[in-house]
């Protein structure tokens, strides 16, 4: 199961330099994950500081 980005999102990149993958990137002012590269280890949610990131 991938993880998801919400609208929660402040787009502080906390989340993309902690993805081993490289599975997150910037898209339309927001942090997106690419769910075809994540590999739902799950370092990405313990990172972001508004707690946007969810299992999709």
């Amino acid at each position: 199961m991938a993880y998801k980005i919400t609208e929660e999102c402040v787009n502080c990149g906390a989340c993309e330099s902690q993805c081993p993958s490289e599975a997150i990137s910037e898209k339309d002012g927001t942090r997106w994950i690419d769910p075809e590269k994540c590999v739902d280890c799950g370092s990405c949610v313990d990172e972001c500081p508004v707690g946007a990131i969810i299992a999709a």
